[in-house]
């Protein structure tokens, strides 16, 4: 099978298209041949070790110390289940599912062996091939940091500091499906999507500063990492929480803090990844009520390019790679 490999740490050219062993599924194991993935802000950082300060010897230990240990990168993936184990029964060859392979990575090669209880669903047959592979990373990060971290609920004000990459046209919807009335932070050329995705009101980040508002948010989700706690806290009502999926170390620890008198707080962490929350996921989709935005699709041979593209401004949406084979 072909697969995009890179062997040390560094810019996109470390990437290359190579041949591989196509991995074979074991008893309890489901093979997918893969039809797009995704390139995300996770793939970015471990490939440049571009990471927040402080987490850089925490992801070379998760990744490899001194080069990759996966050498196979990618999260998120759409397909079709090829093979399957002896003893497994959840899925059957020509299912068309959904799948993210967590740490295990992977997803940018043409075939991925998972076990039965991996993070795997069926494909809502509404959403095309290029939208499936970003309906994961973007839609779990923010279902987590709204509703399992945040506790966000119908009727409260929410800004999204960076609604229009990944993780922020995910946010915009699903806060606006649960009933909150949202503000989006963007710039000026993605306004017209942003609003859209339902956001009622817009800020211009090229010339206007949130916190300089007189408007006072239930809760801040901070997509962008710039949001920090002592500028921002004002911005929040009373009870408000400030949820902050980009962070260093320092800001991490310090994060257990960071509560005032009024009961503002800042929350950070890791996005977890669930089965409840695909399904949760697929179900809205299924129903209309979330659609996963694709900013532009590459070639795997073009890897590189949307690699370079994940790191520069103006990106919305997700950046989806095409496999061989898909027409």
């Amino acid at each position: 099978m072909k697969a995009a490999v890179f062997k040390e740490y560094g810019e996109p050219d470390v990437i290359n298209i190579e041949e591989r062993p196509t991995p074979m599924p074991k008893d309890n194991e489901v093979q997918i041949r893969v039809l797009t993935t995704s390139v995300n802000s996770a793939d970015w950082r471990i490939r440049s070790l571009n990471v927040p300060a402080g987490f850089g010897i925490i992801v070379r230990l998760f990744f490899g110390l001194f080069r990759p240990r996966q050498q196979v990168l990618g999260s998120e993936l759409a397909g079709v289940v090829e093979r399957i184990g002896n003893k497994l029964t959840q899925f059957k060859p020509g299912d068309e599912v959904i799948a993210m392979t967590g740490i295990q990575l992977g997803a940018h090669a043409e075939y991925v062996v998972l076990t039965e209880d991996s993070l795997i669903v069926r494909k809502p047959a509404n959403l095309n091939w290029e939208q499936a592979a970003a309906l994961c990373f973007g839609g779990t990060t923010a279902l987590d940091f709204l509703f399992h971290k945040g506790k966000l609920v119908a009727g409260e004000h929410v800004l999204i500091n960076g609604a229009s990459g990944t993780v922020g046209t995910a946010a915009v919807q699903l806060a606006k499906q649960a009933g909150a009335t949202v503000t989006a932070v963007c710039s000026f050329r993605s306004t017209r999507l942003v609003r859209s995705l339902g956001a009622d009101h817009i800020i211009n980040y090229e010339t206007e500063d949130f916190r300089d508002y007189s408007q006072r948010w239930d809760m801040i989700l901070d997509v962008v990492g710039n949001a920090r706690w002592k500028e921002s806290k004002q911005a929040m009502k009373p009870n408000g929480r400030l949820l902050r999926v980009v962070a260093d170390m320092k800001d991490t620890l310090l994060s257990f803090t960071h509560k005032d008198s009024e009961e503002r707080r800042e929350i950070t962490g890791n996005a977890r990844e669930d089965i409840e929350d695909l399904n949760t996921l697929t179900a809205l989709a299924i129903n209309g009520e979330f659609q996963p935005v694709v900013h532009k699709i590459y070639e795997l041979d073009d890897i590189r390019e949307a690699h370079r593209a994940i790191e520069k401004p103006g990106k919305y949406g997700s950046l989806v790679i095409r496999m061989l084979g898909l027409g």
